[in-house]
């Protein structure tokens, strides 16, 4: 499945549903990140995969959506919130994403007591809202590692940036979720690739 046939439905699947009762509207909005729908095709593959959860600075360990300033500020954007703390979402999708391709006989986390051939390791460098040129940049580093040796199979670091018409919490939720189903595109048939 290419990136074509998946990304016009990824960005259709953004979750956003408010939080609490009858409040007078000072809670933010949660949303969701969606995960690759699933291929259709399965392929018995041999190999398995452990994904780690992604490392990264201090703010992207947050549930907050994050906007960087011109000047290289980060502060967090008022009125939304992810469902979870950024780097367990997008272990979770990434996750669902890799299950989702059928090509790989098990995928699960270092903690599922799960024997893998390799594991997936990786780092958030970016995932916000670059204020300055208006657009949403996913930017995440990884690394497959085999299982036993430690040693380095394949590196890689993969970007996506989509513009955003305007700065708040829904368009910056729509326009990160579009970026990061280009990242997760790219990053599935990489480890799918065997490289």
């Amino acid at each position: 499945m290419t990136l074509h046939q998946t990304a016009p439905a990824l960005v259709a699947m953004l979750l956003a549903t408010g939080l609490g009762g009858c409040g007078g509207g000072a809670v933010p909005l949660t949303f969701d990140l969606a995960a690759l729908p699933p291929s259709g095709r399965a392929v018995g593959a041999a190999r398995s995969l452990s994904v780690a959860e992604p490392v990264g600075i201090q703010p992207f360990e947050a549930d907050r959506i994050i906007v960087r300033e011109p000047g290289g500020a980060l502060s967090f954007l008022g009125g939304g919130q992810w469902a979870d703390r950024l780097p367990r979402l997008i272990q979770t999708r990434l996750i669902q994403s890799l299950e989702n391709s059928g090509r790989l006989k098990s995928v699960s986390r270092p903690g599922d007591k799960i024997v893998s051939d390799y594991q997936l390791i990786s780092e958030i460098r970016a995932f916000d809202i670059a204020a300055g040129s208006g657009e949403a940049v996913v930017d995440i580093s990884a690394k497959i590692i085999a299982e036993g040796t430690g040693k380095v199979i394949a590196a890689r670091i993969f970007t996506a940036r989509v513009p955003v018409q305007k700065v708040d919490a829904g368009t910056a939720a729509v326009g990160l979720d579009a970026a990061l189903a280009r990242v997760l595109g790219e990053m599935v048939a990489w480890v799918n690739s065997g490289r």
